[in-house]
């Protein structure tokens, strides 16, 4: 195997005319990748995901090839895929405003060029879910949101509606499913690509808590920072440090990261109603 790339997490290999995608345990905030590792983070994603594609199946292909032959090391935390020539737009869906979107809305009463009543406030419902495409900028750098219009510039008007329709389609599906179990999907990013055969396709991870904002339904309450399933603690520690948000990261107390995995096996375990293990 050869490595092509290694990211922030996930780290991909060339295997003949596939690809192995390897989720690490490693944690970034901030664009910065922290010197303390996760334990089964990488792990966690994988399933979860695979998980995922097996229920959104019906709403376009997806790139898994399989998830049992990949080299033994990398068990349980990688999957062997189809090479994709990979969409330029970051695909993202929002049914709640938070993070970025909270920031523009605040500034313009828009996201990514779409306009929302006014009154809203950190946690509120959308009326509808929105497509708020970004940019994909290099690694360490801030993706920039982009309106539906400059998605068509860049792709033409069939894809940019396809990639529309999937994303809200793939958000919806999922937060349906979520809700059953007492979990808010607030918004997803979502890897689109076209296979060998010109086929719109699912690639990377889908729905998990570092493409995701998950909270508990029971505890949502608009008005406030909401209690997620995903990286938030080490975030919110991470900043209490004073730490300057440049490379090299803190070094994560062990308290912290035993909470952090804890909340992404309690999140796993909801969804898919299986014990971690």
């Amino acid at each position: 195997m050869k490595l092509l790339h290694s990211g922030k997490v996930r780290d991909v290999y060339l295997d003949g005319d596939d690809l192995i995608l390897v989720a690490s345990d490693r944690v970034s905030v901030y664009d910065v990748i922290l010197p303390t590792p996760i334990p089964d983070k990488g792990k966690i994603l994988t399933q979860l995901s695979l998980w995922w594609f097996d229920r959104l199946a019906d709403l376009l292909p997806h790139h898994i090839i399989s998830a049992t032959d990949v080299p033994a090391e990398f068990a349980g935390r990688a999957v062997r895929c189809k090479r994709l020539e990979m969409v330029p737009v970051e695909c993202v869906a929002r049914g709640y405003l938070t993070g970025s979107g909270l920031t523009d809305y605040r500034a313009s009463g828009k996201v990514s060029g779409v306009a929302l009543p006014p009154g809203l406030v950190d946690g509120s419902a959308l009326p509808e879910p929105i497509f708020t495409p970004s940019t994909k900028a290099p690694m360490g750098m801030h993706d920039e949101p982009m309106t539906y219009d400059q998605v068509v510039d860049k792709v033409g008007a069939q894809v940019a509606a396809d990639l529309r329709g999937i994303t809200l389609a793939v958000y919806r599906r999922g937060s349906a499913i979520a809700a059953e179990r007492g979990i808010i999907i607030a918004d997803t990013k979502l890897e689109l690509g076209y296979s060998a055969d010109g086929a719109l396709t699912l690639g990377d991870e889908v729905l998990t808590p570092d493409s995701s904002r998950f909270w508990p339904a029971d505890e949502w309450a608009p008005g406030r920072p909401q209690n997620s399933y995903d990286k938030q603690i080490v975030r919110d520690w991470a900043v209490s440090t004073g730490w300057d948000k440049t490379a090299p990261g803190p070094e994560v107390p062990d308290e912290i990261v035993d909470r952090t995995r804890a909340r992404y096996v309690e999140l796993y375990e909801r969804i898919t109603g299986d014990r971690w293990s």
